[in-house]
């Protein structure tokens, strides 16, 4: 089992940064290796794939948030983490954190089993 716990949300102004955290914690086996992403949900939309880091290390950034965004991974922490820079109100959203085993589209919610509780980040004008 992988327990998910994001912090680090809360509200800041346009152009503003946040760094989301999220503590990542397994239990029973530890055989499998997991794949860890990020993802948001605005009100009235669809859970979109913000980052992810592959089990080797690899990062994967969704295209629109490149040069904002930035995912990262302490292994010593079992931390992962999600810098954003220049936040507008349309990153405005609850982030969540997810964990996977063999995540082949690491953008599909429906790739990962464990999900945290998320943490809302707002971005006013």
């Amino acid at each position: 089992q992988v327990q998910l716990v994001e912090s680090g949300g809360g509200s800041v102004q346009v152009g503003g940064s946040l760094r989301l955290a999220c503590k990542v914690s397994v239990s029973g086996s530890r055989n499998n290796r997991y794949s860890v992403g990020w993802f948001r949900q605005a009100p009235g939309k669809e859970r979109e794939g913000v980052a992810a880091i592959d089990t080797d290390g690899s990062t994967k950034l969704s295209d629109s948030l490149k040069g904002r965004f930035t995912i990262s991974k302490d292994n010593a922490k079992n931390t992962l983490y999600l810098q954003m820079n220049s936040l507008r109100p349309d990153d405005t959203a609850m982030y969540y954190c997810a964990a996977g085993v063999y995540v082949a589209d690491f953008f599909q919610p429906s790739e990962y089993s464990y999900w945290g509780q998320g943490t809302q980040v707002t971005v006013s004008s």
